[in-house]
This record gives C-alpha cells, structure tokens and sequence, in this order.
C-alpha cells in the first residue's frame, strides 16, 4: 500500500475494539504487538473474530503492522521494559542468541535476569510485583522463605526459560502461562510467580512509543511555527481477554 499515515494507534492485541478506536480516531495504521493472525485464513466470512478484523480493516484501509518476536528477543524490549518496572540493575539476557551478525555483541536473546536494589523477603516482592504490574491474581510456588534478590522475568510465555533461572541462581522468575505441572519443575529452587499474559505485556504499548519516537523523526515533538506532528496514540481498550472475580 502506498497510502500515507494519518495517524497510528498502538496496541497489545488488535481486537475489534481497538479496530473502531482507530477509525474514530482517524488512524490508519495499527501497530500490534501480538498479530492478529497466527494461522493462515482460508476464508474472510466474518464467522470469528479475526475474519471480522481483518475484513474491517481491508473495508476502511487500514493497515495492521506487528511487531511480537521481534520486540520479546531484544536487549531493549519487553523483557527490559519489565525490569525497569521493577527497578532491577545489572540486567543481561537470561539466555542470550548464539548469533552476533551485527557486529556488536549478543543484543538478542530470550528473557532478561537483573537484581533489586535491595533485597526483599518474598511476600513483600510478590505485592510488589502484583502492585506494579496491576495484576488480578498472582499464581505462584510454595515461598522459600529467604530473601530475594536476583530476579528473572519473561513476558508472556516463559516456561521454557525456567531451567535457565535455575541455572542462574535466580530467586523469583516472573512469567505468565504455567501449566499445571511445570510448577513442580521448580523444585523448590526459584519462586515462580505467574502474573498472567496480558499483565506481563501490558507496558509493551509505552515501550512501542518510546521506540518509535526515538528512531522517527515524524513522531517526534516539533517546535518549529508550522509543523505538525504524526498522531501516535496509546490504544485506550483494554484487550486482556481473561476477567477476575
């Protein structure tokens, strides 16, 4: 498409909501962290809520851009942006990429391990934890009853990483998506704490923001008489799809 952008709208999941915020507010382009697609479409009839999405989209010309892997496996992204909600120093990736094709060092990789500023028992950090990441409910392993200090996080889906937060020494890893009996594979050697999905992402929207200032001009405050800036918006709809009692 060559259309020009007249506003973008950023979001966690493009859902029908977030579709109707951008028409009324004159975006045509969406920027999603999770993609609205994640098995191929045969078909656009409606019948589910992608199919709707997407016809929407096509039928008022706007664009969908998203981002997803790209932003969890960088030095820079998700998992930092939670860290920095925390307050942890010294952060590295948890299990950085083998590959180094740019030049300047491992930047890739999957989750991110830091430390407090000072050490908590595992009650207090786990409120804080709920508190900063404003979640419903908090999932987590028999407490250990020592001081933490060294944190691991993964946004979303981190399950796979939990050997390495072990091999580190980790205190506390906070992810979302555990199942049932991955929470035996703790072992009693690191506080898992499940804090949900959308609660590990939630500020992957302010993150989107700030990158795409930095890097494009257009979106950038301008002082000159005259000039005006691209819109670039936070979507206001909250997406979690999951609800607490």
């Amino acid at each position: 498409m060559t259309n020009e952008v007249t506003g973008a709208l950023i979001c966690l999941d493009c859902a029908e909501a977030v579709l109707d915020e951008a028409i009324k507010k004159n975006c045509n382009l969406i920027i999603s962290h999770h993609p609205i697609i994640f098995r191929g479409l045969k078909k656009i009839t409606g019948s589910n809520y992608v199919e709707r999405v997407v016809e929407k989209a096509i039928r008022n010309n706007i664009s969908i851009y998203a981002i997803h892997t790209n932003l969890d496996n960088i030095a820079v992204g998700v998992n930092k942006k939670i860290c920095d909600k925390f307050g942890l120093t010294n952060c590295k990736l948890l299990l950085p990429s083998p590959f180094k094709g740019d030049g300047l060092g491992v930047r890739h990789g999957s989750g991110m391990i830091g430390t407090l500023p000072k050490p908590f028992t595992e009650i207090v950090f786990l409120n804080k934890v709920k508190k900063v990441m404003k979640a419903g409910s908090l999932r987590h392993t028999q407490l250990l009853n020592k001081k933490v200090n060294k944190i691991a996080v993964c946004g979303g889906s981190g399950s796979f990483l939990l050997a390495e937060a072990i091999r580190q020494k980790a205190d506390v890893f906070v992810t979302a998506d555990f199942k049932y009996h991955q929470f035996f594979d703790g072992e009693n050697k690191v506080l898992i704490a499940d804090i949900g999905h959308y609660e590990s992402e939630q500020f992957t929207k302010e993150l989107l923001r700030d990158l795409l200032m930095e890097k494009f001009s257009i979106f950038a405050p301008r002082f000159k008489k005259g000039e005006k800036n691209l819109p670039l918006l936070l979507s206001a709809v909250n997406t979690n799809p999951i609800n607490y009692l």
